[in-house]
């Protein structure tokens, strides 16, 4: 079997048909075996604002208290899950959605923060990757919610974080994070390849900066997870292989 790749999608993307409909493209095109991971925080702060919960956040992350969870449940497991799998569908790509509650699929404890209750927000401590190896071993594609299986309870954990310890579970060769820019940028030209170090002085010394620092740092943290490479780019870019794909080393 192909080595997998893992996709990670966000929420600034998955409300839209045309990058979907792209998405199903690239994916039924691609050679290895590949697995899903969705965010969806765009709708889920939209739906809590109609309801009247303020959204809130902690370093980033989002704080889901107990008002939240069923709505981040029904949004990310329900909406968006079977959105991003009708698309697939339509493209052609044998696919099914599941969350990290199925099958015990991605187990989590509760998160913790020097000085926020992080209520309900998780972070991961095991991923079965055989159960996602014996799918990917049929031709589906797994397409994977970020709720999580507590003792007492589900998790809302962070997409990212999941995407790298799915591929650190199931030895992916690289997890890509779909973003709105083919890679990093300098001097107006994408950087095709960093090194840990390298992408630290660049943020350092200001080239990478605003909402690229933290896709920068969630790519490092899952190198750090084991997987090999980690890749920023758009969907052109998973086309074409292009972005700026990191790395330990060179």
């Amino acid at each position: 079997m192909w080595t997998p790749v893992v996709i990670k999608i966000s929420g600034h993307e998955i409300d839209d048909p045309a990058v979907l409909t792209e998405l199903a493209a690239v994916v039924r095109n691609m050679r290895s075996p590949v697995i899903v991971v969705h965010g969806g925080g765009k709708e889920i702060t939209t739906l809590q604002q109609k309801l009247g919960i303020e959204p809130r956040y902690a370093d980033g992350l989002r704080v889901t208290d107990s008002a939240s969870l069923s709505l981040v449940e029904m949004v990310l497991c329900g909406a968006v899950n079977k959105r991003i799998v009708r698309y697939l569908l339509s493209g052609g790509v044998e696919a099914m959605g599941m969350s990290g509650v199925d099958r015990g699929l991605i187990r989590a404890r509760k998160m913790h923060h020097a000085t926020v209750d992080m209520g309900y927000t998780g972070e991961v401590t095991q991923v079965r990757g055989d159960v996602l190896k014996a799918i990917l071993d049929t031709g589906v594609t797994p397409v994977i919610a970020p709720i999580c299986l507590g003792e007492d309870n589900s998790y809302n954990v962070n997409a990212d974080h999941v995407a790298g310890a799915v591929a650190a579970a199931v030895e992916a060769g690289r997890v890509v994070f779909i973003s709105n820019v083919e890679g990093v940028l300098k001097d107006n030209k994408v950087l095709p390849a960093l090194t840990a170090k390298e992408a630290q002085a660049l943020i350092a010394d200001g080239t990478i900066f605003g909402g690229m620092i933290p896709k920068v740092q969630t790519a490092l943290s899952t190198l750090r997870a084991g997987v090999p490479r980690t890749v920023i780019t758009n969907l052109a870019g998973l086309k074409t292989h292009g972005g700026t794909i990191f790395s330990e080393t060179t």
